[in-house]
């Protein structure tokens, strides 16, 4: 399987998505935002966490008019994979690619720590390694997590099962409590909690682990 990891200026979680992805499997390349093109075969690409630009203007906005995501935007309109953790979420808004914004958190502070996840569906290549109704942990990192949308909106993800974890103990404000989502082909994945950090037991905890593993497999049948 052929994964790529775009990296921007300002990314910070670039290597450790990169070595989860390879202890799962990928063979993964790094690919720099200002490339026009993904490599030929690519299976997944994956947005990692940080600050891209800065965090100036508005998470993700300037990542999301990168060269690259044009074809990150081509790749999952042909049914390709992405997965955006934290600052990868917010650019896949930005983009389009998923709905929603993602605010400055309810209580306008940085949260760095472990939080406590409900897997709301299975039925997804990132969630089949978990049962629905689970919990996990995984840490958080973020300063803009607050998940927004309109009422519509939530109501269609919920009822669609298009939210993929929410918070046991919401720690931003997220409206429904909604830590990560997935597209209407189930193929492409936003979420704050950084599973790359709960990969191995290093780590403390390697709650991501069955993410990776699962999509993986997925990846492998298909």
């Amino acid at each position: 399987m052929k994964a790529v990891v775009v990296q921007f200026p300002g990314s910070n979680c670039d290597r450790d998505m990169a070595v989860a992805l390879e202890k799962s499997g990928a063979d993964v390349t790094i690919v720099w935002h200002k490339d026009a093109a993904l490599p030929s075969g690519v299976d997944l690409v994956a947005i990692p966490g940080g600050f891209s630009f800065g965090d100036y203007l508005r998470c993700g906005a300037i990542a999301a008019n990168s060269p690259i995501c044009n074809a990150v935007v081509d790749h999952a309109n042909a049914g390709g994979y992405v997965l955006g953790v934290c600052n990868g979420f917010q650019i896949l808004t930005e983009t389009g690619l998923l709905p929603g914004a993602l605010l400055r958190n309810a209580g306008l502070k940085y949260i760095c720590r472990t939080v406590g996840l409900k897997i709301e569906t299975s039925n997804s290549a990132y969630t089949e390694g978990y049962n629905a109704g689970s919990e996990i942990g995984v840490p958080i990192a973020h300063h803009d997590g607050n998940y927004f949308a309109d009422d519509a909106t939530i109501a269609a993800l919920q009822g669609e099962g298009r939210v993929a974890f929410t918070y046991t103990d919401n720690p931003n404000g997220s409206r429904g409590d909604i830590a990560g989502i997935l597209s209407e082909n189930r193929r492409v994945l936003g979420m704050m909690p950084h599973p790359e950090r709960a990969f191995e037991d290093a780590h403390g905890n390697t709650d991501g682990q069955r993410l990776f593993a699962g999509l993986m497999a997925q990846l492998a049948s298909a």
